[in-house]
């Protein structure tokens, strides 16, 4: 799979979700929002990139992926992306 801007996937109950959505978007940061409470697809592909159940999971441009990321190491892989 190729992706070409972030992805997160989340769900509206989830704290962590919130958080990193709010620093997204805080920083202007361009990225897709994938709820897996609504979509069992989202879900089980989120499963898949993170081998575990947890989220939020954010997936960035370069294949790489974090999962229940700090708003620091969010901001670092932003950083060193050159997209922050």
């Amino acid at each position: 799979m190729t992706v070409t801007t972030i992805q997160m996937y989340g769900a509206d109950w989830c704290r962590d979700c919130r958080r990193t959505k709010a620093q997204l978007d805080g920083l202007g940061i361009a990225y897709e929002y994938i709820d897996v409470e609504h979509d069992d697809a989202a879900a089980a592909e989120a499963k898949r990139i993170s081998g575990r159940m947890s989220i939020p999971v954010v997936v960035f441009p370069d294949g790489s992926h974090q999962v229940e990321p700090s708003n620091a190491e969010v901001e670092a892989k932003l950083a060193a992306l050159s997209l922050a």
